[in-house]
């Protein structure tokens, strides 16, 4: 796999695992695309093989903790094949590294009950898990307007009802981790927290999926007085967005590399087209707007890993990265977008249609800038700090 440069130096052993996930990315998950996009029992079926064949490779849950039976790669390493995992949307899935962020929750902030009971079934691929923070009449920027409820009975089991949307995988999990108040009013900063429900209890549903530009895989939910065991209280009560936040800042990260692994996708296309694409008078890349596109990509691709990478390395060291990640999270999903709308312009029509990946990583691009925070909320937050300092 050829580098774009604006990446720290990869070593050499975890260049060769990056090239062994391209190769398992695009020989092996992008041929099923079509089948895994549209979901289904055939879906899960060739899902299934995919992990299969990624545990029989040694490629199976590279970043997880060793203790729960991933792989141990650290994040400064990870980082390097995490784009090579994204490059489809389904790679992750088909690695098992797409439970890393539900796998640290339980691990670090769950009981000793909710660690043994679902942390390694996780990592194994055993249990799904979802996790459910915005509600359709409430600001996603602004979680102090939680209107969800949890309520602890004399018993000890807490009571939930709400309803939550664009809640990505529900349909398909076993586990959800839900943000509700606790204690308090709204917008009280303090009395929200996180709560592991099981979807299959009584008064758990799922109300409708919700398609982005199209594409499958957000669901609004609804709990109307879901029992929920106490010790399945996912860090302390009311302390919610302390977990909330180092999740946030790792999965943003996360998403950030995986954005750059589609941008390169889409730079290959583009560049693939301008060379074999003739005319009249030529290749299509003597254009000199095509080779307008073909650099302004370029320069946006390794402008942006930079900042990527920054935000590994900060978090990777233990530090607070809230303003790396907030840059590199909006320069990540304007990159994918761009590269992507240029991608599809050297190709002309044949880069609407289903013949190739760009209409989805246009899609992704697109709502890369809304979901998991809109440009909006990271610009102002990043800009607040720096003036605060």
């Amino acid at each position: 796999m050829e580098e774009i440069t604006g990446a720290p130096h990869c070593p050499a052993e975890t260049a060769e695992l990056r090239d062994r996930v391209a190769a398992f990315v695009s020989d092996r998950v992008m041929p099923h695309e079509s089948v895994l996009d549209a979901g289904g029992p055939q879906a899960a079926a060739i899902l299934r093989g995919l992990r299969q064949e990624a545990k029989a490779e040694g490629l199976w849950a590279l970043p997880l903790p060793a203790e729960l039976g991933g792989q141990g790669l650290p994040l400064r390493s990870y980082a390097h094949v995490a784009e090579a995992e994204g490059a489809s949307d389904h790679g992750p899935a088909a690695l098992g590294s797409a439970t890393l962020l539900d796998a640290l929750m339980l691990w670090r902030h769950g009981s000793p009950g909710v660690r043994d009971r679902y942390a390694e079934r996780l990592v194994a691929g055993e249990v799904r898990a979802c996790y459910a923070m915005t509600e359709p009449e409430v600001p996603g920027t602004d979680p102090f307007l939680t209107a969800t409820r949890a309520a602890p009975g004399e018993d000890g089991i807490w009571r939930v009802s709400g309803r939550k949307w664009f809640t990505s995988g529900a349909a398909d999990a076993d586990l959800v981790t839900v943000l509700a108040r606790t204690d308090g009013e709204p917008p009280d900063r303090e009395g929200l927290s996180l709560l592991l429900v099981r979807t299959r209890s009584p008064g758990f549903r799922v109300i409708r999926e919700l398609p982005v530009l199209g594409a499958g895989g957000q669901y609004e939910i609804e709990l109307d007085d879901v029992a929920v065991d106490h010790d399945h209280l996912i860090g302390e009560r009311g302390k919610a967005l302390a977990v909330a936040g180092e999740r946030f800042q790792l999965g943003r990260t996360l998403r950030c590399l995986r954005w750059l692994g589609q941008a390169r996708r889409a730079f290959d296309l583009m560049r693939e087209r301008a060379v074999t694409r003739t005319r009249s008078r030529g290749p299509l890349g003597d254009l000199q707007l095509v080779q307008r596109h073909v650099f302004e990509s370029l320069l946006a691709l390794r402008t942006t890993r930079p900042l990527v990478y920054e935000a590994v390395a900060r978090l990777d060291a233990g530090l607070d990265a809230h303003v790396e990640v907030g840059l590199a999270k909006v320069a990540a999903a304007r990159t994918l977008q761009q590269v992507a709308d240029a991608a599809i312009q050297v190709h002309g029509a044949a880069g609407l249609g289903p013949d190739t990946a760009l209409p989805a990583l246009f899609r992704t691009g697109r709502a890369a800038r809304i979901l998991d925070g809109p440009d909006e909320l990271h610009i102002t937050s990043v800009a607040r700090r720096v003036l605060r300092t």
